[in-house]
């Protein structure tokens, strides 16, 4: 049962990345037919990063589309790798070493994220300013 439950856990986290990072194919790649969040044809041009760094909503969606893909890259290497039937022991320390590195890689990202939106917020203070 509770392997079936990790496991809607990791199917659903799949049905999140779909959805997230088809937003962001569409905002990065697709300028040219969806142009609503870039204000010119460069995705990556400061004019249009701002902006996407300024929003609360791109910082949540980074974050969450960080913790799918974590979630569900890890658990799918760790079944992946539970399939070559280790030991007790091994299992253990497999299970520590992608909670405990899952967790870390997720709080690094999640600052770094929150960082560009605390930089972008200084940012448009500063341009105003000057």
């Amino acid at each position: 049962m509770r392997d079936q439950r990790w496991w809607t856990w990791h199917i659903l986290a799949g049905a999140v990345i779909l959805v997230f990072l088809g937003l962001h194919m569409v905002i990065m790649h697709l300028e040219g037919l969806v142009s609503v969040f870039n204000a010119g044809p460069d995705p990556v041009s400061w004019t249009n990063v701002l902006p996407r760094m300024k929003s609360a909503g791109f910082m949540v969606s980074y974050i969450v589309l960080l913790g799918a893909a974590l979630f569900h890259g890890l658990y799918g290497l760790r079944n992946i790798l539970f399939e070559l039937n280790p030991g007790a022991g091994t299992k253990k320390a497999l299970n520590f070493f992608f909670v405990v590195g899952g967790l870390a890689l997720f709080v690094f990202g999640a600052w770094a994220a929150y960082q560009s939106f605390a930089f972008a917020q200084t940012a448009q203070a500063t341009a105003r300013i000057l």
